[in-house]
């Protein structure tokens, strides 16, 4: 899921190469922590933040098949 996640990312940014993805595993639940480089944080959330839900729904779909719950933390 890291993988997909790093994916949706680069492929949205224009410095793909300060694109950083941090997983926090629990028992149940995974928790990717994201930063991004300086400029490219507007990108990732989007406007009104529609961009950083569509992710967040991705990553929650992705991650029911699994049988755990995902969580985004986006950081600057």
């Amino acid at each position: 899921m890291k993988e997909l996640l790093e994916k949706i990312v680069k492929s949205l940014v224009d410095n793909p190469d300060e694109v950083n993805i941090k997983e926090v595993s629990g028992e149940k639940t995974l928790i990717y922590e994201l930063k991004v480089g300086e400029g490219d944080l507007g990108k990732i959330i989007g406007k009104e933040g529609k961009m950083a839900k569509a992710i967040r729904t991705i990553l929650t779909a992705a991650s029911m098949k699994k049988g755990k719950r995902a969580q985004l933390e986006i950081l600057e």
